[in-house]
């Protein structure tokens, strides 16, 4: 039977051109479910840039099948844009799934996130009847592997490291049948035909005996969807004491991997929105309050008030989980500072002297993808390290950009962005550059991420400070104009940016309160009242400067801060007394007019943790400030005092001396550290709302890594909004230096200017 004519009127025939994340999420199969349901004859097919639709029938039909596209997507979907085109009818009768078509021009389709089990598959997972019972690859077209298998697109599976298994007959049936949930999904498989779990290289009962093995305290390495965990029992007291050994991890808190909700809230408090997020599709670490005599290990997190943790993101985590009974740490595997390992060779290397066994398949992992992080705080979703779940997701754009654009980030929690056309394409985490291995991981990602969304950059944007190593790669890229972006200023931008900011909108007030940033004048910066739009920035304010008394030194030990305050306020305090050999060397570093002066936030932090007792020394980045984050005594709700803003200048000294005095009579430390956050706070609204009314602006800009801290960024945002502007905080990329590739790309792509000096340069 043809369409060319019929009850419903004459036959019309169009294409329909889809782009967006419509690849590896089902989209072919809903296409041929809905235009057979309707009756329509054509096709559907993947090429480079999207999905191309052409279908024959009558009028109504085609335009409800349009409307299908637009409106009822499948779940893990993201459509951007539905082209039509008119098209003369052929009268063709039936509907297929053509080949893809890779050589299709113009840019390339998107590539969808990692996700996790839905709900059908893990049924198949649980039930001794199904055929995947127990399988730790089952997937279909709504879950399972995407970025971390992906060689090339279009998606299919020969562009995939699937490509190495072939269908058995059973899972061919599937992948054929139009009516089935795993027609035409790429990572099909199932105990015959698919990837298999080996123990030290054993594939009998191979989770048996790992789950053996944990129970006893071992520490495993196991192999996931875009690296390799490390994997103790987390109330194995002994165990987790040896991983924080092996990986030289003195004291950052470690992930755990509940179960279920009902262990996961057993070890935090959960609200709807944590809960809502931890079983989601994304599957990111959450950060929460740890619930009193929560089971697991002191050295899980010592000296922190909150665990993070996530449900299982694969089968084979969820096997674990179950048949172990209790939560386990799962770490990255790596030693500290090094990225993740995701090469099997790489990771019997890397990791053999950090554990008892491996626990991995032979499916290889292309794209390295570490476990996202999230913090849930007063209803909000704080992203703090975006990848599995949510890279590569882009950024859409608020303007469009013109020359492709590479921004490689700055030094520390590092992403590069790939920018054309509309969006933007942050990495997943690459990591610290302090090392060969993550330098490696930094160009692998900009190489691959240019492959696969057909990007080749004109414009290389980086950061100004001339000793990170992502400065130096981008000078060295002869082939690229270099534009250099201020760190300050990428923080704010990338805020803009993901807010839909274009070059043509005017300037918010930015805040930047982070712990380093290379500043125009040859100081170092923190703590930045900045008037900036995509396009330039200029700086407007600060936080009272103070010496860096030994520089990446006094970043480590924050009682050297602690120093330089007192002696800046002509102070002392019992902290002398724990450092009297090197108290006044330092205290006289601090004060010399040759030592680097700072107007640091996070740098503020560490002299005030140090000061109530918090912490002297650090092992990890933002140590100090989180864990006086954590002390705050949430009954107290007094803030100390600070001047006004004198020249731009926010005197936070007045809060060093006022924390000094409260130690000194004996003040309980919680409540010490609840007044400081509270006069940080007041302090910036009282500096923001006036610049922002002198300059005629009605938004505020949040960012910078100090905002990770909610106690701060509620107590701000709530006093800006009171005074009636509109707060941008961070809500897809973090706040911290992993979203300054973002900003960097904004800025350049919009022909960004050097921030100028501004009226607040005193110090």
């Amino acid at each position: 039977m043809t369409l060319a004519t019929g009850m419903k009127g004459t036959a019309v025939r169009a294409r329909f051109t889809v782009t967006g994340i419509v690849q590896g999420v089902g989209f072919r199969p809903f296409v041929h479910g809905v235009a057979t349901g309707l009756g329509l004859a054509g096709s559907v097919g993947n090429d480079a840039a999207g999905v191309v639709v052409e279908v024959e029938g009558a009028a109504a039909d085609v335009d409800a099948l349009e409307a299908a596209l637009r409106e009822r997507a499948p779940a893990l979907a993201a459509v951007e844009t539905v082209t039509r085109t008119a098209l003369p009818a052929t009268g063709a009768v039936g509907f297929t799934i053509a080949p893809s078509d890779p050589s299709a021009p113009g840019p390339r389709t998107l590539v969808s996130a990692d996700t996790a089990p839905c709900a059908a598959c893990l049924a198949e997972l649980t039930d001794p009847a199904d055929r995947r019972f127990r399988h730790p690859f089952v997937n279909c077209t709504n879950c399972g592997p995407r970025l971390s298998i992906v060689c090339d697109v279009p998606y299919d599976r020969a562009t995939t490291t699937m490509a190495r298994f072939a269908m058995c007959p059973a899972c061919a049936a599937e992948y054929h049948d139009p009516r089935d949930r795993r027609f035409h999904a790429q990572p099909v498989c199932c105990p015959d035909c698919g990837p298999t779990v080996r123990l030290d290289g054993v594939a009998e009962d191979a989770l048996d005996r790992a789950v053996q093995r944990l129970a006893a305290g071992e520490i495993l390495a196991v192999k996931g969807l875009g690296g390799y965990h490390l994997a103790v029992r987390a109330d194995h007291e002994a165990g987790v004491a040896r991983l924080r050994a092996a990986k030289h991890r003195e004291d950052k808190p470690f992930a755990l991997l509940a179960g279920d909700l009902a262990v996961a809230d057993g070890l935090v408090r959960l609200d709807p929105v944590a809960r809502e997020v931890l079983a989601g599709r994304r599957r990111p670490i959450v950060l929460r309050p740890r619930r009193a005599g929560a089971a697991v290990a002191a050295a899980v997190a010592p000296r922190t008030a909150e665990l993070g943790v996530m449900l299982p993101p694969t089968p084979l985590h969820h096997l674990l989980a179950a048949d172990l009974g209790r939560p386990l740490v799962l770490t990255s595997g790596n030693s500290s500072e090094e990225p993740i390992a995701h090469r099997d060779d790489d990771a019997a290397e890397r990791l053999a002297p950090l554990v008892d066994g491996f626990l991995t398949h032979d499916r290889a992992i292309r794209t390295r993808v570490d476990d996202s992080v999230v913090r849930v705080a007063r209803g909000r979703v704080v992203p703090v390290r975006r990848a599995r779940g949510y890279a590569p997701e882009p950024v859409p754009l608020g303007f469009r950009v013109l020359r492709p654009v590479l921004a490689c980030g700055a030094e520390q929690k590092v992403t590069i962005t790939l920018a054309a056309g509309r969006r933007a394409f942050p990495s997943s985490h690459i990591g610290d550059l302090e090392n060969l291995a993550t330098l490696r991981a930094f160009t692998d990602a900009i190489e691959h991420l240019g492959r696969l969304f057909a990007i080749t950059p004109e414009v290389v944007a980086h950061d100004l400070h001339p000793q990170y190593r992502s400065t130096s790669y981008a000078l060295g890229r002869d082939d690229l104009e270099p534009v250099a972006v201020q760190h300050h200023h990428a923080h704010v931008a990338s805020c803009l940016a993901e807010h839909g900011w274009g070059p043509d909108d005017g300037p918010a007030l930015g805040v930047a309160y982070d712990g380093t940033g290379w500043g125009p004048d040859g100081t170092v910066w923190g703590g930045e009242l900045l008037l900036a739009s995509l396009c330039a920035a200029r700086r407007v304010g600060h936080l009272q400067t103070v010496g860096l008394p030994g520089g990446a030194a006094a970043v480590r030990a924050p009682w050297r801060m602690a120093a330089a305050w007192l002696g800046a306020e002509g102070r002392d305090l019992a902290v002398a007394g724990r450092h009297r050999d090197r108290w006044d060397a330092v205290t006289t570093l601090a004060g010399a007019s040759a030592t680097l002066a700072t107007s640091s936030a996070g740098r503020l932090f560490d002299a005030v943790a140090a000061l109530v007792g918090v912490r002297d020394t650090t092992t990890y980045e933002g140590q100090a400030a989180v864990e006086l984050e954590q002390r705050v005594d949430p009954d107290e709700h007094t803030a100390y005092p600070v001047g006004p803003a004198r020249d731009g200048v926010v005197p936070v000294g007045d809060l060093v001396a006022a924390v000094a005095d409260d130690v000194r009579a004996g003040v309980d430390p919680g409540r010490i550290a609840a007044r400081f956050h509270h006069g940080l706070a007041d302090a910036t609204v009282r500096a923001v709302v006036p610049a922002a009314a002198a300059h005629g602006v009605g938004t505020a800009v949040l960012s910078g890594g100090v905002f990770v801290n909610q106690v701060l960024t509620e107590r701000v945002r709530a006093g800006l909004e009171a005074a009636g502007l509109r707060v941008l905080t961070h809500e897809r990329v973090p706040c911290t230096d992993a979203g300054i590739s973002l900003g960097q790309a904004a800025v350049a792509a919009c022909g960004g200017r050097p921030v100028a000096p501004g009226e607040g340069e005193g110090s």
